[in-house]
């Protein structure tokens, strides 16, 4: 490792503590720095974690968290963060940290590094065309949330208040177990592989975390399972059934996690990234919210890993997929999604 960077052992909790500490007091961390989450990825996934810290003088003045990928459909990389949508360098000492992923890297037999967010070490491969970032302020209550969004999606959140739902929050195994049966059709018809459910429980037994989930005729019909960290909330893994479209249940299901998260003390909705030019990002700049370039970057010896479900050669994957049996893609989904990160 570079002078002033090593690796820390997570199962030191005293470690642990002194790493959150700083990650919680720094303006750009997201709950993907957390050391909890990469513990909850490698418990959750298999995968293992890896976190560097570079310090100076005793005190700890840049964190990288990774997780080691490996896969025999998509191959290896060593990523931060594993199964996150940023993690990448918090804090100074980009150029140590990154030469120290890279040396682990090579240690460990991983052919690239992915950075998701944070700067761009020099020399480094770039990327900041590809996703969009969406984050905005809660507003003061319902009505003035309502005045924030724009005029069309207004109208359709107004539509789904009209609907009688229900709306029930919480982390229990019931509710975690009823937000992946959504989760997992949802991501099916997408033609996704759904993450292994002890994923989910792993994220929420040791991250601030519940789930929101829209219920019709006590059938759940739209759930969502948010982070929250430092005043922000994080909707991460969310989806509806074939009857939410109908019911605008996704449109209800956001409107009240907006509700929610402020009740809880938020100030932010950060809803998360989406691939540019696609419906997603459509859908949530529709909310109201202004797109931001995220940066990512990557360094390898030869090609780097491309597990981009947008990439033409996954096209055929993709709509096998959307017409398998639920019951097949909820079995082989796990064992394939786990090696995607």
């Amino acid at each position: 490792m570079p002078a002033g960077v090593r690796e820390v052992v997570l199962r030191d909790s005293a470690e642990c503590a002194r790493i959150t500490a700083f990650v919680e007091a720094s303006d750009e961390a997201t709950p993907f720095h957390l050391p909890a989450w990469s513990l909850a990825v490698q418990d959750g996934c298999g995968q293992r974690a890896h976190y560097l810290v570079s310090e100076s003088e005793g005190a700890i003045n840049g964190v990288l968290p990774l997780t080691k990928m490996r896969s025999p459909l998509f191959g290896r990389a060593l990523v931060s963060t594993g199964f996150g949508v940023d993690g990448g360098i918090l804090g100074g000492a980009v150029e140590s940290l990154s030469a120290g992923a890279w040396n682990l890297a090579l240690r460990i037999g991983c052919p690239s590094v992915e950075l998701r967010g944070g700067p761009a070490p020099i020399g480094w491969d770039s990327d900041d065309t590809s996703y969009l970032g969406f984050v905005r302020d809660l507003a003061a209550d319902d009505d003035a949330e309502l005045l924030a969004i724009p005029r069309k999606q207004r109208a359709e959140v107004r539509r789904a208040l009209g609907f009688d739902l229900e709306i029930v929050t919480g982390n229990d195994r019931a509710m975690l177990a009823e937000h992946y049966r959504v989760y997992a059709k949802s991501v099916r018809n997408l033609g996704t592989p759904v993450f292994p459910a002890k994923l989910f429980r792993s994220v929420a037994s040791v991250m601030d975390a519940d789930v929101l989930t829209v219920r019709h005729e006590g059938r759940a019909v739209a759930s969502v399972l948010s982070l929250y960290f430092n005043g922000t909330v994080y909707p991460y893994w969310g989806g509806g059934t074939d009857a939410a479209r109908g019911l605008r249940a996704n449109d209800r299901m956001y409107f009240a996690l907006m509700a929610h998260a402020r009740a809880r003390g938020c100030t932010r909705f950060d809803f998360g990234r989406s691939k540019t030019g696609t419906g997603a990002a459509a859908f949530k700049k529709n909310w109201g919210f202004t797109p931001e370039p995220r940066l990512y970057a990557k360094r390898s010896n030869g090609p780097a890993r491309e597990v981009n479900p947008l990439n033409p050669k996954y096209a055929l994957m993709v709509r096998t997929w959307k017409k398998l049996p639920l019951w097949a893609a909820n079995a082989a989904g796990p064992w394939i999604s786990r090696g995607l990160g």
